[in-house]
């Protein structure tokens, strides 16, 4: 195979013959290299946007499906309610909101006293300022001032202050504490209103799901491209990010100007968003990465292998941050800790023991062994791999976690069963699969001790049981 173009003459290479004629690429050759260079650019910005777009979905959920608007506060605590959200802990309520700082102005954001993690999110996902125990106010309450881009206010004495680099902004905790009456306390205190009502605030409204379907994994097809264009046109564009914007202008898709590809630029776009899911999905599920591997020769992942604002000393970590926020949403300094008993640590597993991926109609054990390094508690949920989210299950039970009444062996070891039918009295310890879906999990700790940093506590791999 000739490895330089030729003057005149034909060039085998791996998207067909390429002509030239006296230097010059032929028309057809013209038309195959434009063709080609869109598609790989419009699949490399699939996955430059997965962050953004999924916020962008997230915050439409919000104001389409449960009618909350900027001020509004979405409360998660059911199965049922959680259903539409990627990744989420079965067992720990969440209180979110999605507000445009361009259309409310500074807010501020009363947070309570409390056993709460949370966190102020930019819609690329960084963090702000991490809320609660491992926030500024270290889980001691206090009064966050959120400022927009280009945003001041004259006083801000009593304030912590914070400056978000975009409009649209993600804040919100979740309760680490099982007791209802106090995820109630928290959801009641934690308060949020504009600035400029601060001397007579309103109280927040709160919302639920209420039962409703709603879809929180990254639209496919235009309607993904979609979402990136209102982003480009509601958001500054950020110094890292300007040579992906100028990949996206010849595909339809530029600052300042509506939504409307042609019809080759709609054709391209969405075989793009089919090819780059499936390239996010090989990134998330089959990390190639050597950190990844928690312990060596199991099939235990280090689930996010990014620093909260995503950079590092020589490049942004593009392929990293493609897998976390393909199968999840938000990060913050508190699920990035290298601190024992701070914040929280996730280790994912797509794989049994044996190197096969995890299926629903199949039955699994896994034993959680003695003295799990924790100061607060584990917690160990399922998730679909199409959706993300939980397994839909007529049980409607997605994970288990410590704090619950769970059937311990001798040694205070724990048996987790996965199947689609559950073992007999030992029901308490089983989470349902689906026969036909594929399955990951995540097992959380929460304020991780010594001994996870250190790897003197490991977990064992998933076994199959024939």
């Amino acid at each position: 195979m000739k490895t330089e173009l030729p003057t005149t003459g034909v060039l085998e290479t791996r998207i067909g013959q390429l002509r030239f004629e006296g230097g010059y690429p032929s028309n057809e050759t013209v038309d195959k290299l434009y063709e080609e260079m869109d598609f790989q650019r419009a699949t490399q910005a699939y996955i430059w946007a997965i962050p953004l777009v999924s916020f962008a979905q997230w915050q439409e959920q919000h104001e389409q499906v449960f009618g909350a608007e900027d001020g509004d506060l979405v409360f998660y605590v059911s199965y049922r309610d959680k259903l539409g959200l990627l990744t989420s802990n079965a067992t720990t309520p969440y209180l979110l909101g999605f507000p445009n700082l361009f259309r409310t102005g500074p807010l501020v954001i009363e947070v309570p006293a409390g056993q709460i993690a949370g966190a102020i999110l930019d819609f690329w996902q960084r963090p702000v300022a991490d809320l609660g125990l491992t926030g500024p106010d270290m889980g001691a309450g206090g009064k966050y001032l959120l400022l927009g881009p280009g945003q001041e206010v004259d006083d801000t004495s009593g304030y912590i202050v914070v400056q978000a680099p975009m409009n649209n902004i993600m804040h919100g905790i979740r309760v680490l504490l099982p007791a209802p009456e106090e995820a109630k306390r928290l959801r009641e205190a934690y308060q949020v209103y504009p600035y400029s009502k601060r001397k007579d605030p309103p109280r927040t409204r709160i919302v639920t799901p209420g039962g409703k379907d709603w879809q929180g994994w990254q639209p496919g097809g235009l309607e993904y491209w979609k979402l990136v264009s209102k982003m480009l046109n509601e958001e500054p564009v950020h110094e890292r990010d300007r040579m992906t914007v100028a990949l996206l202008k010849p595909l339809g898709i530029e600052k300042g100007k509506p939504f409307q590809p042609d019809a080759r630029q709609k054709k391209i776009l969405e075989a793009a968003a089919v090819v780059g899911e499936a390239m996010a999905k090989s990134l998330s599920y089959a990390k190639r990465q050597e950190e990844a591997l928690m312990y060596p020769g199991r099939q235990w992942k280090n689930a996010i292998l990014l620093e909260a604002d995503q950079e590092t000393e020589n490049y942004t970590a593009l392929d990293e941050r493609t897998a976390w926020f393909y199968e999840a949403v938000t990060l913050s300094a508190g699920m990035t800790t290298k601190t024992p008993g701070k914040g929280q640590v996730y280790l994912g597993v797509q794989k049994d023991g044996n190197g096969k991926w995890l299926q629903g109609g199949d039955f699994y054990t896994l034993r959680i062994p003695p003295n799990p390094p924790v100061e607060q508690f584990w917690a160990m949920t399922l998730y679909d791999t199409e959706t993300r989210c939980f397994i839909g299950n007529e049980h409607e039970i997605a994970g288990l976690d410590s704090r619950m009444d769970l059937v311990k062996n001798a040694d205070g070891s724990v048996d987790l069963y996965f199947g689609p039918e559950p073992p007999k009295r030992l029901e308490k310890n089983w989470i349902p699969t689906v026969s036909g879906r594929g399955w990951f999990a995540y097992f959380r700790l929460y304020a991780p001790t010594e001994a996870y940093f250190d790897r003197r506590w490991a977990l064992p791999d998933l076994v199959r049981v024939e």
